[in-house]
């Protein structure tokens, strides 16, 4: 796991993985308060564990997409 992306792609990973946290918390706050189904709580986890492995990627400065081999544009 080497460092494959720059500042800007961190700061981007960074940004991205907050907003899913956030994303995912608002979806979890909904379904506990009981105003969706369970496909709320799904879409909830889904947010919070994408948001969580792109703050990883961002503190680790490693984007597994290139790590596969992909070229990405930022």
């Amino acid at each position: 796991m080497q460092c494959n992306i720059d500042q800007k792609g961190r700061r981007v990973r960074m940004i991205g993985g907050i907003v899913c946290t956030i994303g995912g918390l608002v979806c979890l706050g909904v379904a506990i308060a009981g105003l969706a189904v369970i496909a709320m709580v799904c879409t909830g986890i889904a947010l919070l564990i994408s948001g969580a492995f792109q703050i990883y990627e961002a503190r680790k400065g490693w984007c597994a997409i290139r790590a596969m081999g992909f070229k990405t544009p930022i």
